[in-house]
């Protein structure tokens, strides 16, 4: 068994399968079995059942973040939002079941017709990241299933018990064993069981860059279907007409959700030179009145990191910022409460030699860079490998297009901190990964089209 471990005190809070081989290849089994009954299901029924699912689980999202909040470590209100999350892509894609549409197309041959009609790819496999434990599995298996996939899932074995007690309200709504399959064990087996079997015909992984490479070269050999959304380098570019007070609070809801642990967080703000200085003390005096504390409270509080491995990494990018010349607006070290804590932390007087420029952050960490003019902060912004989300703040119209055309990602938000919601394409570009996720963009991940030429028609 794997124990699961609270971060904010240690303690064990539940334990899941180290499966073995033979217990993965059993559930691989079974979600390809199920698959010919489940695909054959008409959209409705598809739809239906997910509907049971969804409200099901939404009325026990307090039982769901309770959860979350011990083996996450993520704050009360922020595993509530986070269900609100993960319960809209079941809501939409029980709807959106119904709406996979085909087309004709006008025929070369006067005696027949062409359809173009879309089918379920096949049996399908997900890996899920410890960060957000409710709403990556949402995405992912809801988004399969009404497409007429089945799907088997490996959680992170840091965070398994939010997805077993999904599965276990899946089953409850009338999913069936086989349909949505989990197994929890040795992640690098269990990713190469999903790549090799070639009944699996499509991997969705979230996770790092690293990880992602290995597995789509070994799904490459099977020339598997696969959506990636891996690494970010967040760019948040402050221009001096954004509306300040605005740009702070967007700042700030963006890089302390989960404690910064998101692929999505702001990496790199860049302020231009004539607010820096006011931006820099808004931003301090603001996080200055933030607590951090353990999550099971219903204030937003910034908690504890996921590991020791996190903090480790958090501590040397602060530390080797601080011995080149950054300012430390604000925190820099590790919290009084010890553990697993670090302080919500602001560093100014940046440069793009940094190690923390180049290197996702994942922790409570303000990196803040000075920019002039506007031609500047689109090529320091797309200066990364990675093109996941870029932020921009300003009130001139004209720019906020030029920006939306000119940054190198696969999502770009202007005024806003709010990036996902159930209807629009979340993924990235670069090294951030491919495919999407969300919206009648991500159904499409899971169906494969067909040509079909009727002829003989008029004979």
């Amino acid at each position: 068994m794997i124990k699961v471990i609270n971060p904010a005190d240690g303690s064990v809070v539940g334990e899941t399968p180290m499966m073995s081989a033979e217990e993965v290849a059993a559930a691989i089994d079974r979600t390809c079995a199920a698959f010919p009954a489940w695909a054959e299901k008409t959209a409705q029924q598809r739809s239906d059942i997910l509907r049971r699912w969804y409200d099901l689980v939404r009325a026990d999202k307090r039982v769901f973040a309770e959860i979350m909040v011990k083996e996450n470590g993520k704050c009360l209100s922020e595993a509530m939002g986070e269900i609100d999350y993960g319960l809209g892509f079941i809501e939409w894609y029980a709807e959106e079941a119904k709406r996979v549409y085909g087309d004709t197309i006008p025929s070369h041959d006067v005696n027949a017709s062409i359809l173009v009609v879309k089918e379920p790819l096949g049996p399908t496999a997900a890996i899920t990241p410890w960060n957000f434990p409710f709403m990556m599995i949402t995405r992912k298996i809801a988004t399969a299933l009404a497409a007429g996939c089945t799907m088997i899932i490996k959680p992170a074995e840091e965070t398994p018990l939010t997805a077993w007690k999904l599965l276990e309200y899946a089953r409850e709504a009338g999913i069936p064993a086989g349909v949505f399959e989990m197994v929890t064990g040795d992640p690098q087996a269990i990713g190469e069981a999903f790549a090799s079997d070639t009944r699996i015909h499509k991997v969705s992984f979230t996770g790092s860059t690293r990880v992602g490479k290995l597995l789509a070269s070994n799904c490459g050999a099977a020339l598997k279907k696969m959506t990636l959304e891996l690494g970010g380098n967040a760019p948040f570019i402050v221009f001096d007409d954004a509306t300040l007070n605005d740009a702070v609070s967007g700042l700030i809801s963006a890089k302390l959700r989960n404690s910064g642990q998101v692929c999505i967080s702001p990496n790199r703000v860049l302020v231009q030179d004539g607010i820096y200085q006011q931006f820099a003390e808004q931003l301090t005096a603001a996080v200055a009145n933030i607590r951090v504390d353990q999550g099971m409270q219903d204030e937003f509080v910034v908690g504890p990191l996921i590991n020791q491995q996190a903090v480790d990494k958090v501590t040397s990018l602060v530390d080797d910022a601080v011995s080149r010349g950054a300012t430390v607006h604000l925190g820099g070290k590790r919290d009084a409460k010890g553990g697993l804590f670090y302080q919500p932390t602001i560093l100014g007087d940046l440069d793009d030699s940094f190690g923390v420029h180049n290197t996702e952050i994942f922790g409570p960490v303000f990196a803040l860079y000075r920019f002039s003019s506007e031609e500047e902060a689109i090529r320091r912004a797309n200066n990364t490998e990675y093109g996941l989300v870029a932020y921009a703040w300003t009130r001139d119209l004209g720019r906020a297009f030029r920006l939306s055309k000119k940054l190198e990602a696969g999502m770009v938000i202007i005024n806003s901190a709010s990036v996902g919601t159930a209807s629009v394409p979340f993924g990235g570009i670069k090294q951030s990964g491919y495919g999407r996720e969300g919206g009648h963009y991500g159904i499409e991940e899971y169906m494969q089209v067909k040509y079909v030429l009727m002829a003989g028609q008029n004979r």
